[in-house]
């Protein structure tokens, strides 16, 4: 029993990650019908972001060496103001065009940003130090849980609950949800698109940044790809909960994680090296019987 729980709290922050990175694809794709698989990328550059400019193995820190109340917010407004170029100098140009279109020239920007990673800081891994003593355990009866895998699942709760107060209490929140339900009759009611899309743009780069910074602090280490694993799962959750679904997409990360870890947990040793490949094979199995996945929306309406 204590095992189960202590692999019940590992799948729990390992999903909240990908709850969170979920988020961000499915906000973008409620609006504006775009597959962002730059995510992974915007990750990336946030946790490239705490350290100097530097080829060698062992990095040096630059915004990671401030108070955690000083890093939080540097990191967000650096990530959101690239999300927002992205869009300026992208996306904007795109209003028009079809979902593929719109998905292919994502892949286009994260390769951008994989590049000018390369250019800058190099193409060797890198080791990084933040927030160690947050790896330290806190004991809960039998059970030993490092403080990182708490503060991770109780950040994931905030930013949810904000999120969520947001888009249901605030007149910018309900233009945001009226643009995800019918883009067309929102414009015609008065919503401005390019602020609305634009707004969505900053919250997807701020649930970035707080998963770069989560996602680098219990591994450790930095990589110019860093971010693409974790863009992949996250979307397959927002297909698994539902494309466009907000609740599908914190649902499908959880699920996600669950699966990812149990598998690891109870799978026979010689086939956990083939986890994904289980992870994989469950995903398809829950698309043949919800091909709209767990929590489907309405169409949306298709941009003239």
């Amino acid at each position: 029993m204590i095992g189960f729980l202590q692999n019940l709290i590992d799948a729990l922050s390992l999903g909240s990650l990908y709850a969170l990175a979920a988020l961000g694809i499915g906000l973008l794709f409620g609006i504006l019908r775009l597959t962002n698989f730059a995510h992974g990328d915007f990750i990336s550059f946030g946790a490239y972001a705490l350290i100097v400019p530097s080829l060698e193995v062992t990095a040096t820190k630059f915004i990671g060496n401030w108070p955690w109340y000083l890093t939080l917010p540097a990191i967000a407004a650096l990530v959101v103001l690239l999300a927002l170029l992205s869009d300026f100098l992208v996306f904007r140009k795109l209003r028009q065009a079809s979902a593929p279109t719109l998905m292919i020239a994502s892949f286009a920007v994260g390769y951008v940003i994989q590049n000018v990673i390369l250019m800058v800081y190099g193409a060797r891994p890198k080791a990084i130090d933040v927030w160690s003593s947050l790896q330290q355990q806190v004991v809960i009866g039998e059970l030993r849980v490092p403080q990182l895998q708490l503060v991770t699942i109780g950040i994931t709760i905030v930013l949810m609950l904000g999120l969520s107060l947001f888009l249901n209490r605030t007149s910018y929140g309900v233009q945001m949800r009226a643009a995800a339900e019918d883009f067309r009759m929102a414009r015609y009611l008065g919503v401005k698109a390019n602020f609305v899309i634009g707004l969505a743009f900053a919250i997807s780069g701020l649930l970035a940044a707080m998963v770069s910074l989560l996602f680098v602090s219990q591994t450790g280490t930095l990589s110019y790809v860093m971010g693409v694993p974790l863009m992949l799962f996250a979307f397959i959750a927002t297909v698994i909960g539902g494309m466009g679904s907000l609740i599908g997409a914190v649902i499908g990360g959880f699920a996600v994680g669950f699966v990812s870890v149990m598998c690891q947990a109870y799978l026979p040793e010689e086939l956990r090296s083939f986890r994904d490949a289980f992870v994989f094979a469950i995903v398809i199995a829950v698309l043949i019987f919800r091909p709209s996945g767990l929590i489907p929306t309405k169409a949306l309406v298709q941009r003239v």
